[in-house]
């Protein structure tokens, strides 16, 4: 398995990431875990756990950009070496981003999503370099 194939892995399990934090804010509240309606219970989260709901939910939209941008690379015959640097940046940026959204850090967190989009938008454009 190529490096960027195990970034994809990677990003896929960073979706999840933020569902820990997410389960215990949403534990901590009065009526304790809604397992019958967890999704409105979410809806009425503030503070860390509205972040981390945020985070979860972000990941999920940032994920299949990048998952296709590393196939068009690989398919498209961009360099691997390349390929391989801008899927561990985005990576790295992920969890960047889901810790400053965490830590509240909205200027941060805006910047380093914005740098994991341009990094998919640069394997999407591998394959022209």
């Amino acid at each position: 398995m190529t490096i960027p194939f195990i970034c994809v892995l990677l990003a896929w399990l960073l979706i999840y990431a933020p569902k820990i934090p997410l389960t215990i804010a949403m534990a901590r509240q009065p009526e304790g875990f809604d397992n019958k309606l967890p999704r409105a219970q979410q809806d009425r989260l503030t503070g860390m756990g509205a972040r981390a709901r945020a985070a979860h939910l972000n990941s999920f939209e940032a994920f299949a950009p990048f998952a296709a941008a590393v196939l068009i690379a690989h398919v498209g015959g961009g360099d691997p070496r390349r390929a391989s640097l801008l899927a561990i940046a985005f990576v790295a940026s992920r969890v960047l981003y889901i810790a400053a959204y965490l830590a509240d850090l909205d200027k941060l967190r805006s910047t380093l999503w914005g740098i994991g989009m341009l990094i998919v938008a640069a394997l999407m454009l591998l394959p022209t370099m």
